[in-house]
């Protein structure tokens, strides 16, 4: 049985470290920096500060050069930092360098981003996939970040003539994952069973960058209780509803929201649950049109559609937090002229990247929800029309 990771305590004081890589801007920089920042504080803990440094690329002992390590130990020293936690992905023997250099112990963003799936999983689904995704990251770092790893009493295996510990060790994690996946595709087929007994509704899925409020649109058009929370993945498991909209029925979906640089081993782990995107007939795809980097958000959502398959389909943008969007943006001295027509352009340009797919929305202030409710009941009928044309009347 393989030694727990420790999970991050409340109130834990982190420190942030970052490289800046050759065509990345400083802005990129600070942005990826606060969202590192947003998901310590959704772990638990509390960042006090932040390092960076420009390099071409990382050190390939301890990433950051050997100057920016002195730096970050001399403000440690002395105070209760508990953690430094690193925004790219760290090799097992980067972190046991690092950790040896700081005296403090050493997480990577990928590390992070588990800690917190970990935390947030409720369903048998969710925790085999996270635990599955937490073995296949320990397993490459096994060797740099050797512990020997704990063993019950008829636990899987015991050591052959001559084979070390850590070979052992290896052999009980990749014992560990075929295990999982085993009891992973069991889960998935009663899934797969279910969702194919949901006979022939139109299927819609809410898909989005991670924090954008799919949570609470799918309250507001479902009537129903999701939760939802101002923090990263707030929803890991999909969320599946029954709607009816003037007689038309079809079914919604919540998914969990995507962040970049999510580790490779959880979207592989997170597959199953993404089925609902994969086999959705329409994606309603929110934005956070109030963040400074919602653009980025965007491509980063395209883009995992696309590893996904699901980016031909038939795709409603949702620009959410227009309340906040001019809160951030309008000043009390601007003239009402000035931000009707700011206004304007920033919808007539999506209009057109969207060819008319987009709508504008606040969820927490109940603003355009029925035009958004109307958008989507045309889509819906129009979907039933060519896929059951001699069926449709009975909707209307």
């Amino acid at each position: 049985m393989i030694e727990k990771q420790q999970k991050i305590k409340s109130e834990e004081k982190a420190v942030l470290v970052g490289v800046i890589q050759k065509g990345q801007t400083d802005e990129e920089a600070n942005e990826y920096m606060d969202e590192l920042a947003f998901l310590a504080e959704t772990a638990g803990a509390t960042a006090v500060k932040r390092f960076t440094q420009k390099l071409a690329h990382p050190d390939s002992r301890t990433f950051v050069g050997k100057g920016k390590l002195e730096e970050i130990r001399n403000y440690i020293q002395g105070k209760e930092i508990a953690l430094v936690i690193f925004d790219d992905e760290l090799t097992g023997s980067q972190i046991a360098n690092i950790e040896k250099e700081l005296g403090t112990k050493t997480i990577d963003r990928s590390d992070l981003i588990l800690d917190i799936f970990a935390a947030r999983a409720r369903t048998a689904q969710a925790k085999v996939q996270v635990e599955l995704a937490q073995y296949q990251y320990l397993l490459p770092r096994l060797k740099g970040m050797w512990k020997h790893l704990e063993r019950q009493g008829g636990g899987i295996g015991t050591r052959g003539p001559g084979e070390t510990e850590i070979e052992t060790d290896r052999r009980i994690v990749k014992d560990k994952i075929s295990l999982l996946r085993k009891r992973l595709s069991e889960i998935d087929k009663q899934a797969f069973t279910q969702r194919k007994d949901r006979g022939e509704f139109i299927r819609v899925a809410l898909v989005g960058y991670t924090n954008v409020g799919k949570s609470t649109l799918m309250n507001l058009l479902s009537k129903s209780e999701v939760f939802a929370e101002n923090k990263l993945f707030a929803t890991l498991d999909t969320t599946t509803r029954k709607v009816v909209f003037e007689n038309t029925p079809f079914l919604l979906s919540d998914t969990v929201g995507f962040i970049r640089k999510l580790p490779h081993h959880l979207v592989e782990s997170f597959k199953s649950t993404l089925d609902e995107v994969r086999e959705a007939d329409i994606l309603i795809h929110v934005v956070d049109v109030s963040h400074p980097q919602y653009e980025d958000h965007i491509g980063v959502v395209n883009k995992t559609l696309q590893e996904l398959k699901a980016f031909e389909k038939p795709i409603l943008t949702v620009f959410n937090k227009m309340d906040l969007y001019e809160k951030r943006n309008f000043d009390e001295w601007l003239e009402d002229e000035v931000k009707v027509d700011i206004l304007r352009e920033l919808r007539e340009r999506w209009e057109h990247v969207t060819d008319g797919n987009c709508i504008f929305v606040s969820a927490t202030e109940r603003i355009n929800i029925d035009e958004l409710r109307s958008f989507v009941l045309t889509k819906v009928r129009e979907m039933y029309q060519i896929r059951y044309p001699y069926k449709t009347a009975f909707f209307y």
